[in-house]
């Protein structure tokens, strides 16, 4: 929840350039351990990046969990990856996801064209590496024992 305030913290900007980093988290949590976070993980952690995000609302909400749909399909039918198939499913559903967002926006009111985020989308293919090497370190963290019992 907290990778989709992070993009409005850091830059000011009139077109978007940061990408967006809780969609991009969720995107590396489903793609490294896909048993964590259940199909229906898409709604609620969408809703937090509506509140957040300036979109209209529920359109992360239904992107998210077409997103999340979308990896386990994936999941089911291609069960051996490596990292260029994850890098280019990942692409694809940030490319897709940025640009239906743009749409959803434009359907409400707003007038801006298709280039406009084109920076923001070569950016956030480009920088998905570095998120699922946090997401990793995060997971390593999760999963480190605390206390040793015994």
């Amino acid at each position: 929840m907290l990778a989709s305030i992070v993009p409005t913290w850091f830059l000011i900007a009139s077109a978007p350039v940061l990408p967006p980093f809780g969609f991009l988290m969720l995107i590396s949590w489903r793609q490294l351990r896909p048993g964590v976070l259940p199909v229906w993980a898409g709604l609620p952690l969408g809703l937090v990046d509506d509140l957040y995000s300036g979109q209209p609302m529920g359109s992360a909400i239904l992107l998210w969990s077409i997103a999340c749909v979308v990896l386990d399909i994936i999941e089911t039918r291609l069960p051996w990856r490596n990292f260029a198939t994850e890098w280019l499913v990942a692409s694809g559903l940030i490319s897709a996801y940025i640009v239906f967002s743009l749409a959803l926006a434009n359907i409400t009111g707003a007038s801006t064209h298709l280039l406009v985020v084109v920076p923001q989308i070569v950016v956030s293919v480009l920088l998905f590496p570095l998120v699922g090497r946090i997401v990793a370190a995060l997971d390593r963290f999760r999963l480190t024992p605390i206390v040793e019992i015994g």
